[in-house]
Formats: C-alpha cells, structure tokens, sequence
C-alpha cells in the first residue's frame, strides 16, 4: 500500500512538470496560432554595466508575414514600418527617413522573430532557457552574425508573449515589455504604410 501511494505521488510530481509548456513550444504556437498583434510597450536599454541608455513607452503591431510598425512615443519619438516590401525608419527630431529593402532589413533580425514567415530554423538556433518569473523562455541565436544582435530571449505566459530581450553586439540590453496584448485583432492595411512628411531626407531608397 504504502508502495502505491509513494508511485501515485511520484506521477502528481512528474505529471505537471510533464505538461508544462516550454519557449520553444510556445514561440511555434505563437506562429501558428497569431496572424496579427496589437499591444503597448515599454522599453529599456541599458550598457554593459547596467545604466540606463534609453527608456521609452509605444505602441507595435504586426500582420504576417513581414507586416509591422513600432511608434515609439516621447522622448524618443520615432516609427518603424514595414508593408512587406520595404522597411521605413522615421526619426521626427532628426527630420529624416531611413528605407531598406525588407529582404536586407529582416533576417535573422528581431523584427523577424515576430512578423517573419514561420522558418525559424534557418535564421535561428533555438533553445529553452529557465527563469524564475513565470514564464517560458526560448533563446534565439542568429545563424547570420551581421545582424547586430548577439542573442534574442522571449517569455511567454500561455503561449503569449509578454517580454523579448535583445543582446547587441556592443554589449548593450534591451528589454521590451508588452502589454494590453490582442491576439488577431483586425488591423487597417493602410497602418503597414508610409509615405514620408514634406521636408524630411529620405535616405537610402
């Protein structure tokens, strides 16, 4: 008897652990299951010893594939916009117009863990990480070593996402927290396109 309860309660121990949910699970059902995103953000870059660089609060949406746009708010007030075809980096204090072919711009870039197609494989080697906050992590390492960025984490809770941090190759951390997420919300096409202010230099087109 006492056999049978010390099996029974080894399997209540294994069975949870079993079914818990792992980063990298969660990232594909992240893919298969989300089309389209909407949700805020807030946003902290720090330098290798840990002082703050930036900090800045927006709002990002994606449509895959290769479908996306960031508004970063005050201080810091810029747009990133992609229409599938091309990628337009707008800084309003700078009054000018970054544009790159989306080819050249994604990837093995952050951008394309969130709004790419759905070969992770070929940009990425992915592998599970543990964290004591809750949620699954899954490492994302660039195959391409030009992309300028050395590591890439995400955290999901219930196949959500909820954070992403970046490791670039000067040593600097960006963490990205999302918020008030929705998942296939029904987006405008016109949000995935830009067409650059009067008076502004467009660079690179």
């Amino acid at each position: 008897m006492r056999k049978i309860k010390a099996v029974m309660l080894a399997c209540m121990l294994v069975l949870p652990l079993m079914a818990k949910a792992d980063g990298i699970s969660s990232l594909k059902n992240f893919y298969d299951k989300s089309h389209a995103m909407r949700a805020n953000f807030y946003q902290l870059v720090t330098d290798k010893q840990g002082r703050k660089i930036q900090e800045v609060y927006g709002q990002m949406q994606l449509k895959r594939p290769n479908k996306f746009r960031w508004d970063y708010n005050k201080p810091f007030e810029q747009q990133i916009i992609s229409d599938g075809k091309q990628v337009w980096l707008y800084d309003t204090e700078l009054a000018q117009v970054t544009v790159r072919e989306l080819s050249k711009a994604l990837g093995s870039s952050p951008a394309a863990l969130l709004a790419g197609d759905d070969n992770l494989d070929k940009n990425f080697k992915l592998m599970n990480a543990t964290r004591t906050d809750n949620l699954d992590w899954v490492i994302a390492t660039p195959k391409d070593k030009e992309t300028g960025f050395d590591q890439i984490s995400l955290g999901f809770k219930d196949n959500a996402l909820q954070e992403m941090d970046l490791v670039d190759s000067f040593g600097h951390q960006t963490k990205i927290v999302f918020s008030k997420l929705e998942s296939n919300p029904v987006i405008d096409a016109k949000t995935f396109l830009f067409k650059p202010p009067k008076g502004v230099d467009v660079v690179g087109e």
